[in-house]
Formats: C-alpha cells, sequence, structure tokens
C-alpha cells in the first residue's frame, strides 16, 4: 500500500488546477429528473492512479445534485442499469413512506432494467443526499450517492458562495484504484466497517476549491463514507456552524475544536474570507491532512450580510407523555459477540449468527424481525436510550423523522440539536427523543453500513 504522505504529494500534482464542478439535474419536459444506474470508471487518486471501475449515478460521482425549493414536489424516474436490484433512500427527507426507498420494507428492489418513479414534497429545507438502500455495503462504496438540496424560500448566498462538498472515504489498491476484492469482508462486518486509505472531496483528489475574498459563503460537508467518521475543526478556517444534519440554527455557533461527522451527517459551514490566498482544508483520522484547497480570489458578487436560513417547522417532543424504548447495541470482535451471551443468546445461536454473517445485534436480535422494534400512534413521543455496550463507535440513523439529542451517559446537553443521524462511542448511553408524526414503517439502523447489513437494523411503526 502506498504511504499516505506519498499518495497526498502525487495527488497535489495531478489536482493542482482542479476545480470542483457545481452538478445540476435538469429536469425532462414532463418535469421528472432523469436518474440512472449505471457503471462508469473514474480516477479516484489523480492522475497518477488508474481507472477504478464504479457504480454511479448518471455516469458521475457524486451523483447529480438536485436542488430544489422548500416544498416543492420532487418527481425522479429512476433506471436501473445494473446488473443487481437497487433502490434510492432520500436521507433526513421526511417524505411519505412509500417513497423512503428501502428496498423490502417500504418498495421492491428495482430490478435490473427496470424503472421506479420517486414523486414526493420535500418539507424542510437544508442539506441531504440520496444512496443506494439494497445491499448498501456494497453498492455505496463504488458511488451510488450524490447530494440532495433544499433551498428555503429567501436566497442567502449567491450560487458562487453556496457551495457542496461531499466527502468519501475510498479504500484504494496499490495502484490507486478502488479495492473491491474487500467489499463485504467479514472483517470489515466485524470490525469498525469498510475504512479507506483516501478521502476525495466530490469524487476529486485535493481540488481547489474557488472562494471569494470578503463575501460569506455556505459550506455543505456531507459525509459519504461508508464506516469513516472524520473530524472537522471549522475554527481552523474561521468558520461557524450554521447547521446540522439540514436543521438550521438560531445563530452561527463558533466550533471550540474538531467536530465529529459520522457518515450519513451533515455539518452546514459560514465562511467569511477577509483575503486573497490558499486556505487549506483538512480532516483528521487519526492525524490531520488535507483533503482540498482553497483558493480564495477578488470578489465578483456582491456583498450579502449574513442571514441564517429560516428553521424548518419541527413537532417538538413532549417528554412528559413520552413511550421509553431500548436500544441496546451490542456485538463485533473485541469481545463484544461474548457480550451477546448475558444478553440471553445462547453458544449455538452465536455460532449460528456468525456463521451468517451477523455480528451484531440490537436488543439481542440480529437483523429485523416479523416483529416492530416499538409501534406509535401518531403524534406520539418517543424517547429512546441508546447504549453501546460494544467496543466501536456506531451512527445511528433514524429514517422518516428528525430527532433531539437530549443526554450523553446521564448529562443533560446544554444545546439539544436536531439530528437524523447521532454518534455513539463505546460504552456510551445516548438519549434522543422525537414525535412519531410521519406514518408507515420507518427503519433505524447503523450507518456503518456492515454493521446494519450484519445485524444493526431494526424497523418501527408509527400508525
Amino acid at each position: 500500500m502506498m504511504d499516505r504522505r506519498a499518495f497526498l504529494k502525487s495527488a497535489y500534482c495531478a489536482a493542482a488546477l482542479a476545480a470542483l464542478p457545481r452538478l445540476a439535474l435538469a429536469r425532462a419536459p414532463d418535469g421528472f429528473f432523469e436518474l440512472t444506474a449505471g457503471t462508469g470508471q473514474a480516477r479516484l487518486y489523480g492522475e497518477d492512479g488508474g481507472l477504478s471501475d464504479l457504480w454511479l449515478y448518471n455516469g458521475s460521482f457524486p451523483g447529480p445534485e438536485i436542488r430544489v425549493k422548500r416544498g416543492e414536489r420532487v418527481r425522479v424516474r429512476f433506471t436501473n442499469e445494473l446488473d443487481e436490484p437497487t433502490s434510492i433512500h432520500w436521507h433526513g427527507i421526511r417524505i411519505d413512506n412509500a417513497m423512503d426507498g428501502v428496498a423490502g420494507l417500504t418498495q421492491p428492489a428495482v430490478q435490473p432494467g427496470e424503472s421506479f418513479e420517486y414523486d414526493f414534497e420535500v418539507p424542510d429545507a437544508g442539506t441531504y443526499w440520496y444512496h443506494a438502500h439494497n445491499m448498501s455495503w456494497n453498492q455505496v462504496p463504488r458511488g451510488l450517492a450524490g447530494p440532495l438540496i433544499i433551498e428555503d424560500e429567501q436566497e442567502r448566498f449567491s450560487p458562487q458562495t453556496d457551495i457542496t462538498l461531499m466527502l468519501t472515504d475510498w479504500r484504494l489498491s496499490n495502484k490507486g484504484v478502488l479495492d473491491t476484492e474487500t467489499i463485504g469482508s467479514l472483517h470489515d462486518f466485524s470490525h469498525a466497517g469498510r475504512l479507506g486509505n483516501w478521502l476525495t472531496v466530490n469524487g476529486v483528489s485535493l481540488p481547489d476549491i474557488p472562494l471569494q475574498a470578503q463575501r460569506w459563503h455556505r459550506l455543505r460537508l456531507i459525509n459519504s463514507s461508508a464506516s469513516r467518521i472524520l473530524d472537522l475543526d471549522p475554527s481552523r478556517l474561521g468558520a461557524r456552524i450554521i447547521a446540522l444534519d439540514g436543521q438550521s440554527f438560531d445563530e452561527a455557533r463558533a466550533a471550540e475544536g474538531p467536530v465529529q461527522l459520522a457518515p450519513a451527517q451533515r455539518m452546514d459551514l459560514a465562511l467569511r474570507p477577509e483575503n486573497e490566498g490558499n486556505m487549506p482544508f483538512e480532516a483528521t483520522t487519526g492525524r490531520a491532512f488535507t483533503v482540498a484547497n482553497f483558493k480564495v480570489g477578488a470578489p465578483t458578487v456582491p456583498d450579502i450580510p449574513l442571514t441564517l436560513p429560516a428553521k424548518n417547522a419541527l413537532p417538538e417532543p413532549d417528554l412528559s407523555a413520552a413511550q421509553h424504548v431500548p436500544l441496546v447495541m451490542a456485538g463485533g470482535a473485541m469481545g463484544g459477540m461474548r457480550f451477546l451471551l448475558s444478553s440471553g443468546i445462547s453458544q449455538e445461536e452465536l455460532r449460528d449468527m456468525m456463521q451468517d454473517g451477523k455480528f451484531w445485534a440490537f436488543n439481542g436480535q440480529a437483523g429485523m424481525g416479523d416483529n416492530p422494534l416499538f409501534t406509535a400512534k401518531r403524534g406520539e413521543t418517543i424517547v429512546m436510550e441508546s447504549r453501546n455496550e460494544s467496543n466501536f463507535p456506531h451512527a445511528i440513523h433514524l429514517h422518516g423523522h428528525h430527532f433531539k439529542i437530549l443526554e450523553r451517559d446521564g448529562e443533560l446537553l446544554p444545546e439539544q440539536d436536531w439530528r437524523d443521524t447521532f454518534i455513539t462511542t463505546r460504552q456510551e448511553t445516548v438519549k434522543i427523543a422525537f414525535v412519531a408524526d410521519n406514518p408507515g414503517k420507518w427503519l433505524v439502523h447503523c450507518h456503518m453500513l456492515e454493521h446494519a447489513a450484519s445485524g444493526m437494523m431494526e424497523w418501527f411503526i408509527v400508525a
């Protein structure tokens, strides 16, 4: 395997003049966005790397950006040109259950050569994304993901200063091409998931991203990695956080050190560079390294004061009349499987689980059962207390709803932010609350995609 410093040095030369394209998806005459999943190739490691075999939406990674206004209707005619079934999940959007894109739960998988029409309204502004949701552990690491941006009614940033950055962790071979042979390895399933050795921004190695001096920018950061948690420090750029997982704050918030961005999470930053020049954009996965370079040039757009987007109308949980639901995470390597024995699973059942590739469990059950994790009346508040009894972190995603993180290890959080995905570290207890107001069958799972495939996946019903 190439040394990371060697990767960075050679890729910088290849990407020195690269500019990030602003992707957009045009509507067909009948009002549908045309989106096709198929095979293709791209250079993930600059010009010095070989062509990687990828699965792509409309032949590109990321897939084309879908950008609409809050309250608009989104109509996507999706065609599957792959050799295996697939579907599309619209991550973080509170939409009609039939359009959520979970193969086997909300819709049948779209078979090779067939099409499916997604049709839904978007109630919430913010930064979201879409990705494959059938055998996600196999399809997302090959490239099936793209940004979904919902603008609020008032334009607050120009197209030149509203920038989407999709951060993706890849596992490359020593030839700089995507390693597909290890996709689905039992080691990844039973450990931290599929972790890569190279990071791209919008599919490009070390791109140059143009900014304008003395102008406010909105940077929409999306972690589309299969399992990699990224540490990002907005304070190193002089940036402030204005939204998490698509949900705006009341006011811009200064970051006090690195902020963790788990797979599927998003973070919006407000940034106003004062001087022209170069600003390295760094991430940390054990140590800091540059993933892109902001090239700050002379301003070409009018100077507009920073105003935050209007907040979405999310229902406030009623903690006095809540249904309490436990979510105990257990399993995995490094002693986690032994813990399952203490939760009532027999040695024979544990052996059968491992032979079936099931290394993880929610509440002692590996994978979705016939009965839901819980059933809620529409409008009922749910308080979910998760306990991570494993030795690995997890990113827990709730479909169809946003929740507030109330507590960590029994301590009330001073800022109870709205999220659709939360991180829990090993041996940590996290308490969340949400109003179950979206009817249907919904998924709750770990967004380390290998963990979900090997047991960390459940469902619930909103009546």
